[in-house]
């Protein structure tokens, strides 16, 4: 059983930048494929960025592709949401999820029934 742990969410101006971070437990770490997904209030969970477990395999949503960027340390078990250039469309709650042995080389990696687990969400709101 793998648990995810999320921080870094916050208020910040439109423009500004937020780190997300998630934390995960359990071993094996890297070998688990790892998505962002957001939800903000009356939409549906949307994906934001994948990462699979080989480190080949990364992807955005158009929304955010040129401002987020995603990343992985396997030595401190953590993925990373560097977020550039917020707007205040950006805000919501951000989910880190994960899958192990994932092959998350294509359109399945925006799939949120693909991902088994799930982390507790951070908000993150930005203003004008």
């Amino acid at each position: 059983q793998v648990q995810l742990v999320e921080s870094g969410g916050g208020l910040v101006q439109a423009g500004g930048t937020l780190r997300l971070s998630c934390a995960t437990s359990g071993r094996m770490f890297s070998t688990y494929s790892m998505g962002w997904f957001r939800q903000a209030p009356g939409k549906e969970r949307e994906f934001v960025a994948a990462i699979s477990w080989t480190g080949g395999g990364i992807h955005y949503s158009d929304s955010v592709k040129g401002r987020f960027t995603i990343s992985r340390d396997n030595a401190k078990n953590t993925a990373y949401l560097q977020m550039n250039s917020l707007k205040p469309e950006d805000t919501a709650v951000y989910y880190c999820s994960g899958r192990r042995f994932f092959d998350c080389s294509g359109s399945e990696c925006y799939a949120r029934a693909e991902y088994d687990y799930w982390g507790q969400g951070t908000q993150v709101t930005v203003v004008s």
